[in-house]
């Protein structure tokens, strides 16, 4: 009996994961990329690291971190979680640590002990590799699939599409033409700019733990923030971002963000009863040169300037409007949002194949039998800290192993 052939378009995160476990049970797979380069993304994320995964053992824990393609992923994870993601690359020799904040590293630090481990995976299970074959086209035909290029075709029995997300619905053409529809795609991690704001002449600035919500919504998280030269990011700022991107999309990112500069102060109460307190204990200190909140110097010295603080004004002097304001800046700092700036090494895009056109428990097209999907290339997106691979992963897997048959993880 011949083999089976699969083809798998894109040699990224989860089109190397699909290919490997398309290839475990003796498959023909081989992997068609666009550009000269292979896990281009991998190389580059969590600054040269590779933030593999995230600590969210919990399915529950885990799956909320998704803005797009919640109850989609609650299904693909019972088939390849977290814990399956540390065991396969654990037993690859690549050992994973988990940061205080839940993302998971390899101990190497360095994300080419991925790249190693699903290359030597990938030579292992005999995958072929084809570079700078941008798809165009795919046809099926007498139970077959042509993929075509500007100047070449290749035939298969079964075709993975991996292809991950694209700025710009035209990198979707080829899917649409199979009849999907497609969800059109727009950023989904990117930082705030703030071009008319002061508070971009701190930037290095930064506070461990902000609570930052988009005035007229719902939408508010909280974690660490950055000034930047631009305005202000930070994990804080990004997941905001991916929580509130079609609603930023819509607004033409022009709204107004407010920020708490530590977020463990619940109420203007609490503020105003801390102040109190220092100013009791220290009547003669100066406001402006005594920061409170753990806040870095400058940036206390901002917000004081702002609330009508002098320079030379002493607590015990401290009229009682600028107290007042001094406890709203600190408690709700109002910034104008005018634009965002999107890192490529960061690069997410809501938009892509919608959920409901792929089945959640073999990553089958409901449409094309044969052709399956995996990755960004569906309208799933992930937070930052390790969620974009860790579907990478689940998906590629699931994919790999339905169009191959397998459905058992072993």
């Amino acid at each position: 009996m011949d083999k089976i052939s699969i083809g798998v378009i894109g040699a990224g995160a989860a089109g190397y994961f699909a290919a490997i476990h398309a290839a475990e049970k003796g498959a023909e797979v081989t992997i068609l990329e666009k550009t000269s380069k292979s896990l281009s993304k991998v190389k580059i994320s969590g600054g040269g690291r590779c933030n593999v995964t995230h600590h969210a053992l919990e399915l529950s824990q885990l799956t909320k971190n998704y803005p797009r393609g919640e109850k989609f992923l609650r299904k693909v994870f019972k088939h390849f979680s977290v814990r399956d993601t540390i065991a396969w690359f654990e037993s690859r020799g690549v050992q994973l640590k988990t940061e205080a904040d839940g993302r998971m590293f390899p101990v190497s630090d360095d994300s080419q002990s991925i790249i190693d481990a699903l290359e030597s995976q990938a030579n292992k299970n005999k995958i072929k590799l084809v570079y700078n074959y941008s798809v165009i086209e795919i046809q099926k035909t007498n139970g077959k699939f042509r993929v075509l290029s500007k100047n070449d075709e290749l035939l298969f029995d079964k075709v993975i599409v991996c292809a991950g997300g694209s700025p710009k619905i035209d990198g979707f053409n080829f899917i649409k033409k199979l009849g999907h529809t497609i969800s059109p795609p727009i950023p989904s991690l990117f930082t705030f700019n703030t071009p008319d704001e002061p508070i971009k002449k701190l930037m290095g600035n930064s506070v461990p733990d902000a609570f930052v919500r988009l005035e007229g919504t719902k939408l508010a998280y909280r974690g660490p923030l950055l000034i930047t030269h631009w305005g202000v990011s930070g994990p804080a700022i990004l997941k905001l971002s991916a929580f509130g991107a079609q609603w930023l999309f819509e607004k033409n990112y022009n709204a107004n963000a407010h920020i708490r500069w530590d977020a463990s102060l619940k109420s203007e109460e609490d503020i105003i009863q801390k102040l109190n307190d220092f100013r009791n204990a220290h009547p003669k200190k100066k406001v402006m040169t005594n920061p409170l909140f753990s806040l870095p110097a400058r940036l206390w010295e901002h917000i004081s300037e702002k609330s009508g603080v002098e320079n030379e004004i002493i607590w015990q002097n401290l009229p009682k409007k600028h107290f007042h304001k001094l406890v709203q800046n600190l408690f709700c700092y109002i910034v104008r949002v005018k634009g965002k700036t999107t890192f490529k090494e960061e690069f997410v895009t809501a938009g892509g194949v919608e959920l409901n056109e792929v089945d959640p428990e073999t990553m089958q097209s409901r449409l094309i039998d044969g052709l399956f999907f995996a990755g960004e290339v569906m309208n799933i997106d992930g937070i930052t800290g390790g969620f974009n691979f860790q579907a990478a992963w689940s998906t590629g897997y699931l994919a790999g192993r339905s169009a191959n048959q397998i459905n058992e993880y072993a």
